[in-house]
């Protein structure tokens, strides 16, 4: 828990500039400042907790008491009294010194919420001009020990940024310590005041400005959510109808494929039908070129026996004339018997062989006309089967 230790003031209203710092201790958990006399009580409380002691600071009107309560809410919360004209009240006069520029300084030890001793010193300065004053608030100084290396550090900063982290180490907001804690006698009656100024000042104390925007944050936060709910609701039911659809379209996919699989499998045994039915195919064309060879080979026998007819036609006609002339029927005879037993024998019988081969290849002729007769048909059915496969 924080507390404030011992408070130094120099050059702050009645304290003189050029007399050594003032300094009060302050006890805990009580330390009760109150004015003298009985009619005159000027009272401030403040209250910091570490022992079980209470301490009563006797003292007349004008001594300082409120100096002191001054001095501590401006060296906490950097907030200057009311009605002190941007400050200049609040320092030491400088005609009352017989100096046109007069230096102040509050110095403050307390402890932080984690009970570590800290210094705060703010500084202001006072300026007598020939017919106003001139007051500044100089930059401020934070000192503190390292708990590593146990050196004293100090760092200087802007009041602004003073007055921001003063309230964060003590762990106190600055309204608190501003309208509560350090009220100054002049503001003690503000909870007695209009409704508008005493709402606001609550609410500064307690913090409901930003409770209340967390509030508006909350609010809207849930309006964009339940947007967003809304949004992805109509969104899911989307996904739902499409993903209905794409199980039935995935079903269609698979009977697809199982089809497309059954088909290639017609293809592959259509495609060894085929393979086989061409190489039968190119057996039977190769007994066709044996079938057309032997025809032509057929027709040269038939040139050449029609040739030997016609030979053996003349020479009969020759040979017939011959004997009819010159011949009586007894030599013709003679010549017959001799033709018999030499050339007619011979040709008589090449003749009757030729005439029974004519027979024989009229015969094989037929029997392989049949057979291509029959390949070719077959041959067609098979190609037209292929084309339809492959369509």
């Amino acid at each position: 828990m924080a507390s404030i230790s011992k408070l130094s003031i120099r050059g702050v209203r009645s304290f003189s500039p050029n007399d050594e710092e003032q300094v009060i201790g302050f006890c805990f958990p009580l330390t009760i400042i109150v004015g003298g006399g009985i009619s005159k009580v000027g009272v401030h409380v403040i209250l910091f907790d570490t022992q079980h002691q209470l301490h009563l600071c006797l003292s007349a009107n004008g001594c300082g008491k409120t100096t002191i309560i001054e001095s501590l809410k401006y060296a906490v919360t950097g907030s200057l009294p009311p009605g002190n004209k941007s400050g200049q009240s609040f320092v030491h006069d400088p005609k009352a010194v017989g100096q046109s520029n007069v230096k102040a300084s509050i110095k403050l030890r307390f402890n932080n919420r984690g009970n570590n001793s800290m210094v705060v010193i703010r500084s202001m300065e006072l300026t007598q001009k020939k017919t106003t004053m001139t007051f500044k608030q100089l930059d401020g100084i934070l000192r503190t020990v390292d708990p590593t290396t146990g050196q004293r550090v100090s760092l200087s900063h802007k009041c602004s940024e003073l007055d921001r982290q003063i309230p964060n180490l003590m762990g106190v907001s600055k309204p608190i310590l501003e309208h509560v804690v350090f009220c100054h006698q002049e503001d003690s009656s503000w909870p007695l005041q209009e409704g508008a100024v005493l709402k606001k000042r609550f609410d500064d104390i307690f913090d409901s400005t930003k409770y209340a925007k967390a509030l508006e944050a909350i609010k809207a936060s849930r309006k964009d959510y339940a947007s967003q709910v809304k949004d992805l609701k109509a969104e899911l039911e989307g996904l739902k109808s499409h993903k209905h659809a794409a199980n039935g379209f995935r079903n269609d996919l698979e009977k697809c494929q199982d089809e497309i699989s059954g088909v290639d499998d017609q293809i592959n045994e259509c495609v060894e039908i085929i393979s086989e039915e061409d190489a039968t195919i190119a057996e039977k064309r190769k007994i066709l070129f044996d079938i057309q060879a032997f025809e032509a080979k057929l027709d040269d026998k038939s040139f050449e026996l029609s040739r030997e007819d016609a030979v053996l036609a003349k020479q009969k006609e020759l040979l017939g004339e011959d004997v009819m002339v010159d011949k009586t029927a007894d030599e013709l005879k003679e010549m017959l018997r001799q033709l018999d037993d030499e050339q007619g024998y011979q040709s008589a019988r090449a003749l009757q062989e030729k005439e029974l081969q004519i027979q024989r290849i009229g015969r094989n002729l037929e029997v392989i006309r049949s057979a291509a007769n029959d390949l070719n048909s077959r041959k067609g059915k098979l190609e037209a089967a292929k084309e339809a496969h492959v369509e």
